[in-house]
């Protein structure tokens, strides 16, 4: 094996981990239940069907999610990745900026559903990916580079990669080349949010796909630059104009990037997540009679720095408004809730208006704790003459039974009693220690629509 560069020894410290803490095969549970409550519940959404279009017809053995039939696993790959991001509900690792789940899992149940004899262990893979991918990510993404290139693009196929390649038990050499091959695919463009346009959805099902085929062009023998992360025209040279780390440690003093990762309650931009949690709590504390005079909103610099998260209209697309922090924020109060629904209203008169009457400004505070907290603090002042402040030093996630709970409700209407009672319970027997690749092909199976059982 070609010896001394920083992808040839991040494949060295991930064969040398045998052994992970049951608190990250949990949080691997919990993500993996989130990527499939996300799928079925975008499932019917325009991209979810422009990217199921492009699977029909060509028969194979793995499972889109929410849909009938077996399909090939380059297309299972991308349909499941386009429908796991298609609510922008997705998990997310904040020192990345990425989502790497909604790579990660369509490319196991891919594989998994290929390959179920496999003695492998499909979480432990799920855990790997994770770290490869938020421990490079860290190093590499800057606010600067993600107002131009899509984190996940460029994170997702290292994530994806180092995940297949050990749930299909590659040897080290091999899992350089896949490597190496996948980060040639690295891309995602972060010009949808000024735009308005879809692109975003896509890029988790580009980078699933491109797995798929860099793993298989490894598995023949194709060699990939070895120097691919760290070479004078390396992922970092290349897009960080930077040049990478000397060294990149996995799982330092048994820590566990997963355990980082967080399963959104606001199905919203990362960004948007605090600030829609606090400015509903403050509402809700509104007298009666009483009305609302200014709302001013602290935050950080990546926050708004974010393409599309301090645009405040108008709004064209439920995209756009999930970018943004003002519609996140003023649907919150508008509506008294944070649900899906908010983000149709995009002409609503008391959204705009609530929207005008927000300012926003930087805390040293808030900025000194990312990414390690994304914390919020909103003001608002009445009419009446009273000041509602309220804060959170960081996002609240999603609880694993609430994650649990939306997959069990999505599922129950897309498939049927019988068939979310067999899911529960196949995701119960993974959790409990059935961590192989047959469980999780079975799983994928779970997630097919039987047409006659589906509940209309």
């Amino acid at each position: 094996m070609t010896a001394g560069t920083v992808l040839t020894a991040l494949v060295d410290q991930a064969f040398e981990k045998d052994r992970f803490p049951e608190a990250a095969r949990e949080k691997a549970v919990t993500c993996l239940a989130d990527f499939l409550s996300c799928g079925l519940e975008a499932a019917d959404l325009p991209w979810s069907r422009q990217s199921f279009a492009l699977a029909a017809g060509r028969a194979g053995d793995c499972a889109i999610v929410g849909e009938a039939g077996g399909f090939t696993p380059e297309d299972a790959a991308f349909a499941n990745a386009v429908r796991g991001h298609g609510l922008v509900r997705e998990d997310m690792h904040a020192g990345s900026l990425s989502h790497m789940g909604v790579v990660i899992w369509p490319v196991l149940l891919s594989l998994a559903s290929e390959a179920a004899g496999l003695k492998a262990r499909p979480l432990d893979a799920a855990i790997a990916g994770y770290e490869i991918g938020g421990r490079v990510g860290r190093a590499l993404m800057t606010p600067e580079m993600a107002r131009l290139f899509r984190p996940t693009g460029l994170i997702g196929p290292l994530s994806g990669t180092l995940a297949g390649a050990l749930l299909l038990g590659l040897d080290r050499q091999t899992t350089v080349n896949a490597l190496a091959l996948a980060i040639n695919t690295a891309g995602g463009l972060n010009e949808w949010p000024h735009s308005g346009a879809d692109d975003m959805y896509f890029h988790p099902g580009f980078a699933s796909r491109n797995v798929l085929t860099a793993i298989r062009l490894a598995r023949f023998g194709a060699h990939g630059s070895a120097s691919a992360i760290d070479g004078v025209a390396g992922l970092f040279a290349a897009f960080g104009r930077q040049k990478a780390p000397r060294e990149i440690t996995l799982f330092p003093e048994g820590e566990c990037e997963i355990m980082a990762v967080f399963n959104k309650e606001v199905p919203a931009c990362n960004f948007a997540q605090s600030p829609c949690q606090v400015a509903l709590a403050a509402a809700q504390r509104i007298a009666a009679g009483d009305s609302i005079k200014a709302i001013h909103l602290s935050t950080y610099d990546a926050a708004l720095n974010y393409p599309g998260c301090a645009y405040s209209g108008p709004f064209e697309t439920p995209l756009q408004a999930k970018m943004s922090i003002y519609f996140g924020m003023a649907a919150a109060i508008a509506r008294g809730e944070i649900a899906e629904t908010n983000y149709s209203m995009l002409d609503d008169p008391r959204i705009a208006e609530l929207i005008a009457m927000t300012s926003v400004t930087i805390s040293d505070e808030l900025n000194r704790a990312f990414p390690a907290r994304q914390g919020a603090k909103v003001r608002i002042e009445t009419t009446g003459g009273k000041v509602i402040e309220e804060s959170l030093d960081d996002i609240r996630s999603a609880s694993p039974d609430l994650v649990r709970e939306r997959l069990l409700k999505v599922a129950a209407e897309r498939l049927g009693a019988r068939q979310t009672a067999d899911l529960d319970a196949a995701i119960d027997h993974m959790a409990q220690g059935g961590n192989d690749t047959a469980s999780l092909a079975a799983l994928a199976v779970l997630t097919r629509c039987q047409i006659e059982e589906r509940v209309s």
